[in-house]
């Protein structure tokens, strides 16, 4: 026992002796007993705006599948590709006959799985796009359709979707292979590509184009354009849990990242396409003063952007707008992306 005591005893002294020493030293005391902690893992970081604008994101083979219209002046398709490892399916629709004719990339607005079918949001502008001579191309997104499933994180799905858009917009130089394997007659030019975004597919629009700093022609109907996550947040009141879920997940998000890296209003400078704007006076959807302040701060900082309103349209542009939109939006795109 007199010898545990004595062991103890020294044990004592000696660490009294290393502290006094660190004091002494004027150094940081340093507690013998503390492990180390290892760096939390953060891995979502990837999708901070910047690091997607330095990253590589691979074109994709194109395939067909099933024939969905077949119309006098185009046809449209199932279409597939893979993003990340993961397949995707989507709206393709061709003009009939022969000839090099330009690319319309369509990303839509929200739109609910359970009713969800490729072409929803997109379709009836796309066959106006398609019978007026350009291919479209409206990608589904994971988790809709006939596309993998997304990741169960819903804030890293969210990202997840602007890594899909840049993939099959790099893989439009891909589709006269796809169209000369299944004898379709058109061709499409990769160096004329344009965008067509609505509701939250124009916050896809305008992401992808800070990301590629890319000069799509891009044309937004009733863009969401708030920082995030209030471009979430304002909608949740239509959720069945009023949002409690996905705030949950946010404010874990926000405890381990800086949000403002993620923030689509951080990064309008980036920017670099010619840009026409449609907004619906009445849209209780997304409010005017949000396309507003959009075309402000777009102007402020010298970009090339278009826009226009129209009195007492909704958050589809109908009654009053929807026709005119279409029109102004085939003028745009003849003017940039050429005959």
């Amino acid at each position: 026992m007199k010898f545990a005591f004595a062991v103890l005893f020294l044990v004592l002294v000696g660490f009294g002796a290393f502290f006094a020493n660190q004091y002494k030293n004027k150094k940081n005391i340093v507690n013998p007993f503390a492990g180390e902690t290892a760096p939390k893992e953060k891995p979502l970081d990837k999708y901070q705006i910047e690091n997607l604008s330095k990253a590589k994101i691979n074109a994709s083979e194109i395939t067909l599948g099933k024939v969905l219209a077949d119309e006098e002046n185009f046809t449209s398709y199932v279409f597939y590709f893979y993003a990340e490892g993961k397949r995707v399916s989507g709206l393709l629709n061709v003009p009939k006959g022969e000839g090099v004719y330009p690319v319309v990339m369509m990303f839509r607005g929200y739109v609910d799985k359970e009713i969800f079918q490729s072409g929803v949001g997109t379709q009836r502008a796309g066959e106006v796009f398609a019978k007026n001579g350009f291919v479209t191309l409206a990608s589904d997104f994971l988790g809709y359709g006939e596309s993998d499933n997304p990741s169960e994180n819903s804030i890293e799905e969210r990202f997840q979707a602007y890594i899909t858009a840049v993939t099959v917009l790099e893989s439009v130089g891909n589709l006269n292979a796809t169209f000369l394997s299944n004898n379709i007659a058109a061709r499409v030019s990769s160096e004329k590509v344009g965008i067509w975004g609505h509701s939250n597919g124009g916050q896809i629009a305008l992401t992808v184009l800070e990301i590629t700093g890319k000069p799509y022609p891009s044309v937004l109907w009733a863009p969401v354009s708030k920082p995030f996550p209030y471009s979430v947040l304002y909608y949740t009141d239509e959720f069945d849990d009023r949002g409690k879920a996905l705030r949950k997940a946010i404010a874990d998000f926000e405890d381990d990242y800086d949000i403002e890296l993620y923030n689509l209003t951080n990064f309008f400078m980036e920017i670099n396409a010619p840009l026409q704007v449609h907004q619906g006076s009445a849209d209780d959807a997304v409010p005017i003063k949000w396309s507003d302040s959009l075309v402000a701060e777009l102007e402020k900082l010298d970009k090339d952007v278009e826009y226009f309103t129209y009195p007492g349209a909704d958050h589809n542009l109908i009654p009053t707008g929807w026709n005119l939109a279409i029109s102004r939006a085939m003028d745009f795109y003849g003017k940039n992306l050429g005959p």
